[in-house]
Order: C-alpha cells, then structure tokens, then sequence
C-alpha cells in the first residue's frame, strides 16, 4: 500500500476535512495520498428540501460507490451526513480525533430575540424552538460562507444555526453581521457524529485501518450510531444522540430532550444499551 486514494464531496468544508484525513494517513503510513473529489446527488440539487426529499445518503452514495468499484480506497465523510445503515461489503475504518460538537446559534448582529431561523433539520428546529417559542423557520441551502452572507448581508432570515466544527476547520472565527453563540447540550442536542470526521472503507481492509485513528471517538460515536440504526433515524426524524464519557444526550420529537448516564458497561455492547435506553423511554417496543 503506496498510494491511497481519498473519496471526497467538492465542498470547501469536506475537502478541507479531506486533507485532514490525507496529512493523517500520510504521517501515519507513510502512503501518498490523492484526492478523488465528486459531486454528490445532495450538492447538485441545491434547491431541494431535504427535510421534504429525504437527506438519507444524498451525500454519501456516490462516495460510497466509488469505494465499490474500486476507484478510491476510502471515503471521507462528515459522520454525521452517514445514515445509520452501511451498504454491503463497506465499513467505518475510523475517526479522526474529534473537534467541538456542538452547534452554534447564527444571529444577525443586533438581534436577540430571533422571529426566522434558517435550518432545514426538524433537529435543530424543534429543539431551538424551545428556547425562542415563537421564531418560524425557513430553508437556506449552500456552503457555510453562502449561508453567513445570507444572514448577516442579505438579511434572508435572522439567524441559522451551524456546526461549530465546520466553522473551526474552515478557520472562520467571526463573520461581519453576525454574531455567534454556542448552544449547550442541554440546550441543543448535537446530531449522531457531529464532529467526527469519518473514514469509510471496503470491509476488508477496515482492520488496516482501525490502529490508525482515534479510540475515543470512535468509542463514543458508536454508541451513538447505535441509537440511529435502532431507530432507523434519517433527516425526516428529529432526533439527536450525544455520547459523553459519563453522560448520553438523547433528543426525539415524541419525548424531547433527555440526560442519562453512562458507564463503562454502556459502551461495551452499544446495540444492547441502544435497544434498553430506547425501551425505557419507550421509544422502542
């Protein structure tokens, strides 16, 4: 192995996540790297609703049938765009350590008290509702600079809300006419994965890569994706699982926000404490 190729989206934000992933592999390996950048069916259609198309794989399948055909050898993800199914024959081969996971409230300098909010994720809607009881929502679709200048020079809703780690890997700080402010978990529950830049793989070569990337995310984010694939969790569902080293976030729109704690044991058998945590608060049958 001389030579990895890396599947990634045309973004600015996944091919910086994608040089992340190169550098990693680079210093950990010693391979070259290249990257195969695609347009996925999710950056084409840019004017479509993903709460009311369906997000599931919108921007990940192309990536996924590259590393298929054999045309890249991994996959670089936002983990928290991958459903909780993987298709046949891949898997995750790890993690990236993982950055700030929270979400950050955009608001338009000088407001305070938000009317619109510019989210299509019935996640971050239900849940910032809960703290602004009367804002309504609308969509904005496009890279994060595109977003910002939506709200803070066009004025195209009071505020939006993004994920801080995006913000960090792209290096923006502050951004004129908005200002940013970090939500808590007890505030906004973060989506399964949020932070974690993912590393997909064929299924045979997912134990090369497992010793190379980083246990605690990994350890964590599992848990999390266990919660997603029992619930079958997609872009129409709001719902957030957040794993701590002591405490699990959990948000569904059925029973809202939940803090529970976790042990050593949780982590052990993440399906199993899935199925019992959804079981107690009868998400689950």
């Amino acid at each position: 192995m001389t030579k990895l190729v890396l599947a990634t989206r045309k973004s600015p934000l996944a091919l910086a996540q994608a040089e992340m992933v190169a550098a990693h592999l680079r210093d950990q390996l010693g391979v070259e790297t290249e990257l195969l950048k695609i347009v996925t069916t999710g950056d084409k259609q840019t004017e479509w609703s993903l709460e009311k198309k369906g997000g599931k794989g919108l921007f990940t399948s192309e990536l996924e049938g590259a590393l298929q055909r054999g045309e890249a050898d991994v996959a670089v993800h936002s983990t928290k765009d991958l459903p909780g199914d993987m298709p046949p024959g891949l898997a995750l081969g790890g993690y990236l350590p993982r950055a700030d996971t929270r979400d950050v409230l955009i608001l338009r300098t000088g407001v305070v008290t938000p009317r619109t909010i510019a989210t299509a994720s019935p996640r971050r809607r239900l849940q910032i509702a809960k703290l602004f009881p009367a804002v309504t929502f609308t969509e904005i679709r496009g890279n994060v600079d595109t977003r910002l200048r939506k709200i803070g020079e066009q004025h195209v809703a009071d505020g939006s809300i993004l994920a801080a780690a995006g913000l960090k890997r792209l290096g923006i700080s502050d951004w004129p006419g908005v200002e940013f402010l970090p939500l808590e978990f007890d505030q906004m529950v973060p989506a399964v994965g949020q932070g974690a830049i993912g590393i997909q793989c064929r299924a045979a070569d997912a134990a090369k890569f497992a010793a190379v990337f980083d246990a605690p995310t990994a350890r964590n984010v599992t848990l999390e994706r266990a919660f997603q694939a029992a619930l079958g969790g997609g872009c129409h569902t709001a719902f957030a699982a957040h794993a701590t080293p002591g405490h699990l976030y959990l948000f569904h729109e059925n029973i809202g926000l939940h803090r529970l704690p976790l042990t050593d044991a949780d982590f052990a058998d993440p399906a199993a404490t899935a199925a019992r945590v959804l079981r107690h608060l009868g998400l689950l049958p």
